[in-house]
């Protein structure tokens, strides 16, 4: 098991880098699998109740916004590691995974991207927040918030590999979908460990999830 997680977590020179790997910094690889039950219990809640507060637009045009943003020599050094272990998501992932808060400083952080965008358009409550892009998927699933439409503004999961929900390797957001087969994303952690909007195969795609946006 460890060794299927760390090479989906780095990955190999031919594969974009990716950032499953928040739950290996933190510790799940020592740990074990990640205790996904009770994860999210208090925003699946929120999701069900919490009028939508941001469009899918708002939520594009912030992660535009950080295009370019780099990771430095380690893997980190970017807003948004410095943000997510701020915050109290922090914590609870700690909790849930094993590991400490200061070895999210230079883990793999695209999840930690979508998080911080979500938070900025005010719309966590229902774009969620995580370290871990396979627990978060599965909270969208089980909020029914989960599907194969590539609609702007959708997070959108990738495997590189198998098309299951437990080998996600990798997240992002749709911009749009190119119906041809590919969809533009705005991904953190990407190419050269940076913020990048990419166009990308839809056969990569494990899935979507749906925050609720205003129309």
């Amino acid at each position: 098991m460890t060794k299927n997680i760390l090479s989906r977590a780095f990955g190999s020179a031919n594969t974009p880098r990716f950032a499953l790997g928040a739950a290996i910094a933190a510790g799940a690889i020592f740990a074990g699998t990640p205790a996904f039950a009770a994860d999210h219990q208090n925003e699946r809640a929120v999701t069900q109740q919490q009028p939508a507060q941001a469009t899918a637009n708002a939520m594009i045009k912030i992660a535009e916004s950080q295009v370019g943003v780099t990771e430095n020599a380690t893997g980190g050094g970017t807003p948004f590691h410095q943000w997510y272990m701020s915050s109290p998501r922090a914590q609870e992932t700690v909790a849930r995974d094993g590991g400490s808060i200061r070895a999210y400083a230079n883990a793999p952080w695209c999840a930690m991207f979508v998080s911080w965008v979500g938070e900025k358009a005010g719309a966590r409550p229902t774009v969620g927040w995580d370290a871990y892009t396979i627990t978060w998927a599965k909270w969208f699933k089980k909020n029914g918030r989960w599907g194969a439409e590539p609609k702007p503004g959708a997070v959108v999961y990738f495997s590189w590999n198998d098309k299951t929900i437990d080998s996600i390797d990798h997240m992002g957001l749709v911009k749009k979908d190119n119906g041809n087969g590919t969809i533009t994303t705005i991904e953190g952690n990407t190419g050269n460990g940076k913020v990048e909007e990419r166009i990308r195969p839809t056969s990569q795609v494990v899935g979507y999830g749906y925050p609720q946006y205003k129309a």
